[in-house]
């Protein structure tokens, strides 16, 4: 009997290829899922689905491919359709007979249906563009409702794919994704870094419930600098490939064999003077062998004026980071994200270009999945602070006490790494030391004035309001004399996962004076 595994799934949907990966709860490498007849390679399915009509068994992935030669392909055979889904601006194909919302929701019932019984799903990870993220964040809250899966969690495809390159929090990143039907480049900062919270993952349904719209936990999206891109890819280039041997062929199994050796040249391994053999389908349905080589497949490139393509769209990327005041010298790295981006031709135009910035190449087709594996691991889903929370102190050269932030509105709990706070005395000898805890009721407001009929912003009207907890304060007594002026207390908070603010104390000689429980946030 097939061995059981229970944990995530995660599934990107891609335009030209979607991939699906899984992580059992007690493991921490990620596995690529295959299925028979679905998927390509393992993990790897081709975006495409074939349907006639409800009365007959639609078909997805290579066996819909496997039907793009059939009659009244144009009208049965789907394919570049996720970039449409959320997206009101690009025409779509009117011939076919679904349109990109229904081809999604299509593909996407038939690849839940199929796979393994094995994998026992306890959460689901999804990925979404963030170009076109919030109508495509609709469309899957719609999809979802017929999932059987405890949890769902949504993640931006950017933040994703720089998770596998280990990049910090707050990064700029240039992504270059050249994937089967199109070209993408773009410059993305990620969330987080110099004192802001991290990227999470949007909680789509908890605990079998719907919380897409209640959620406090919302998706931190990459921000994006620049964007650009065209509809060239992959299979435009197998395509060519075949032109520069048999012009104006277009059989599927011919452009099945370029591809196939367009994925061989790729290698590092392969001498770019090896001419390596193919055989196509002419119009006279006979077999003709050709040879290529790396030569060859670069020569076929240039001529098809993809070079003059790649600078013109990075061209325009870079103009647009500018005038968000973004540079190259400002990019963190430089990631390369689907399968085109292995070509060696690629890879020396971008260094060429861009030579200072480290280039990162992790998994290309895979490593969006296996970033949002990494976003949302089979631990814990966190919630997040609706509201601050301060301790009070005492300022001695003014006299008087004020607020001091622990937690601040909007970070992830519960809490990872504790907040450390060094406490002094406020007088010498002093033996007592209390905890009162504050929590922000109130933020700041402004008021909308109007100059010449224009409305202006006017100076902050009210700060934060700051209300103390209606608890005794905790009182924390030291056995060591106190002097004004030194440190005297060292105290470590957190937050629990059933809400309690709990803090640990030590004296300046690390003996431990207890662990207290100071109140519930809610």
């Amino acid at each position: 009997m097939e061995e059981s595994l229970s944990g995530t799934l995660a599934i990107d949907l891609g335009n030209t290829n979607t991939v699906i990966a899984f992580q059992d709860q007690n493991d921490i490498n990620s596995l690529l899922v295959e299925i028979p007849n679905i998927s390509s390679s393992p993990g790897v399915i081709p975006t495409a689905v074939w349907f006639e009509d409800p009365s007959k068994i639609a078909k997805i992935g290579i066996s819909a491919l496997k039907m793009r030669d059939n009659l009244n392909a144009d009208i049965f055979f789907h394919s570049n359709f996720k970039r449409l889904i959320g997206n009101s601006i690009e025409r779509i194909n009117k011939k076919n007979l679904l349109n990109p919302s229904e081809c999604g929701k299509k593909f996407f019932q038939i690849l839940w249906e199929n796979i393994p019984q094995k994998y026992e799903i306890k959460r689901l990870v999804l990925t979404a563009p963030i170009d076109t993220y919030k109508g495509y964040r609709e469309w899957l809250v719609n999809l979802c409702e017929g999932i059987s899966v405890d949890e769902i969690a949504l993640v931006d495809e950017p933040t994703a794919a720089s998770l596998g390159i280990n990049v910090p929090f707050g990064s700029k990143i240039m992504t270059l994704d050249i994937g089967g039907s199109t070209i993408d480049m773009n410059i993305v900062k990620i969330e987080g870094g110099e004192g802001k919270s991290g990227p999470i993952a949007e909680l789509l349904r908890f605990k079998g419930n719907d919380v897409s719209s209640i959620s406090k936990q919302k998706i931190r999206c990459a921000e994006i600098i620049g964007k650009t891109g065209s509809k060239i890819g992959g299979k435009d280039i197998d395509q060519w490939i075949v032109d520069y041997f048999v012009p104006g062929n277009n059989y599927f199994t011919n452009l099945l064999k370029a591809e196939e050796i367009k994925c061989k040249l790729s290698t590092s391994s392969i001498k770019y003077e090896n001419k390596y053999p193919i055989k196509f389908h002419t119009e006279q349905n006979q077999e003709k062998e050709f040879y290529l080589s790396k030569e060859i497949f670069e020569k076929i490139l240039i001529q098809n004026n993809l070079l003059n393509h790649l600078n013109s769209l990075l061209k325009d990327l870079l103009n647009q980071a500018r005038g968000k005041y973004c540079t190259v010298e400002d990019l963190n790295a430089i990631v390369f994200v689907g399968g085109g981006t292995q070509i060696p031709l690629i890879k020396e135009w971008i260094t060429k270009k861009i030579s200072k910035i480290q280039i990162k190449s992790p998994p290309p087709i895979e490593s969006i999945a296996l970033g949002a594996l990494a976003m949302t691991p089979g631990v814990k889903i966190k919630d997040i602070l609706n509201k601050g929370l301060s301790i009070r102190l005492f300022n001695k050269r003014e006299q008087k006490h004020f607020w001091h932030p622990i937690f601040c509105k909007g970070q992830t709990w519960p809490t990872e790494n504790p907040f450390k706070l060094i406490l002094q005395a406020s007088q010498n000898n002093q033996k007592i030391f209390e905890i009162i805890i504050g929590e922000t009721q109130r933020e700041k407001a402004y008021n909308v004035i109007f100059e010449n009929g224009l409305p202006k912003l006017s100076d902050v009207q009210n700060e934060e309001e700051i209300f103390k907890w209606d608890k005794k304060p905790l009182k924390i007594e030291i056995k060591n004399k106190s002097s004004v002026g030194e440190d005297n207390l060292k105290l470590f908070f957190r937050i629990t996962k059933s809400a309690d603010l709990l803090v640990k104390c030590f004296d300046m000689k690390d003996e431990f004076l207890g662990e207290y429980k100071l109140g519930n946030i809610f």
